[in-house]
């Protein structure tokens, strides 16, 4: 490293290789600010899986975990996809092994599959729709009223889902560890000691706290409603991350994480996988080129498939 590159914070250094390799940075809302603030883009799973179908870059750094970066490969098989940590899995897809789910759609031929984008390539392979928590309920609708669903992998939404649409859905039994850590006990005396504030929550979150929310939606319709609320005081279910976008998009405004079960540092639930990601480790695999995702061509197309019919929804 030179001695100037080295006068160089690690920010800057990030800016300027990405800037040499043409590369574009993509990060969701859980990751840590300092990587949300080096990043071209910060979305929610339909955002950026839009994003990724569109860039012209030569390369896709993925700041999130393991099936976004799949899915941006599947969405771009001829440009190289980085994630910087590959271990940086998910909880809600990890609950759905593939070769588990296969047994299960095979015991049900004539259901239509529709997975939500948390899990794996091979789970969307065997899939005929994707959805995400921002457009599940349309992609829900579309479905022809005499056709029978399965619902993969999140139970919590598929539960929410059913309520929204009216439609029987046969569930696949997965959850997200952070949107299942929230405490309903403690919830309800921050609401006491905070009765102004409106709770908002994500749909992955269990019944019992989205009972009790003002507001339920996906992480860009939580951000949305802060911004265009009358309200001041907000409570949000959702993972923490969350939190860096939305106080500035609204510094006036005072948010609340909603309280785990578990007492922890934050007092808050975070995904230790969004986490794992590090600015040393996005500029490491900036430079270095790796870890890439490395998909068969043929799981491609498969999962290809599902996300385009997504997509034209």
């Amino acid at each position: 490293m030179s001695i100037v590159q080295e006068e160089l914070s690690l920010k800057d250094r990030v800016l300027q290789l990405k800037e040499e390799k043409n590369a574009v940075i993509l990060a969701h809302y859980y990751q840590e600010p300092e990587i949300q603030e080096v990043a071209d883009f910060v979305g929610d799973s339909l955002e950026l899986a839009k994003k990724a179908a569109a860039t012209t870059a030569d390369i896709i750094v993925f700041a999130g975990v393991h099936f976004m970066a799949e899915t941006a490969k599947i969405l771009n098989p001829s440009k190289k996809v980085l994630l910087p940590d590959l271990k940086a899995g998910c909880s809600l897809a990890d609950s759905c092994p593939p070769e588990a789910f296969q047994k299960f759609i095979d015991q049900y031929p004539d259901h239509v599959v529709v997975t939500y984008i948390n899990c794996s390539a091979e789970v969307k392979a065997m899939s005929d729709l994707v959805c995400t928590s921002s457009n599940a309920e349309r992609v829900i609708n579309s479905i022809p009223a005499d056709k029978k669903i399965i619902f993969a992998p999140d139970k919590n939404l598929g539960k929410y889902l059913i309520g929204l649409t009216g439609r029987e859905m046969l569930l696949w039994d997965g959850a997200c560890i952070v949107h299942e850590a929230f405490s309903l006990d403690k919830l309800i005396d921050l609401s006491i000691e905070y009765p102004k504030a409106k709770i908002i929550a994500h749909p992955e979150s269990e019944s019992h706290i989205l009972q009790v929310a003002n507001y339920i939606g996906s992480t860009s319709g939580m951000l949305n409603y802060v911004k265009t609320s009358d309200y001041d005081f907000f409570i949000v279910a959702t993972e923490a991350g969350i939190l860096h976008q939305m106080q500035m998009d609204v510094p006036h405004k005072t948010l609340i994480p909603a309280p785990a079960k578990e007492d922890n540092t934050c007092a808050c639930s975070e995904c230790a996988f969004m986490k794992m990601n590090t600015m040393q480790k996005l500029y490491d695999c900036l430079e270095k080129e790796t870890p890439e995702i490395i998909l068969d061509e043929n799981l491609i197309k498969k999962a290809h498939r599902p996300i385009k019919r997504m997509m034209e929804l």
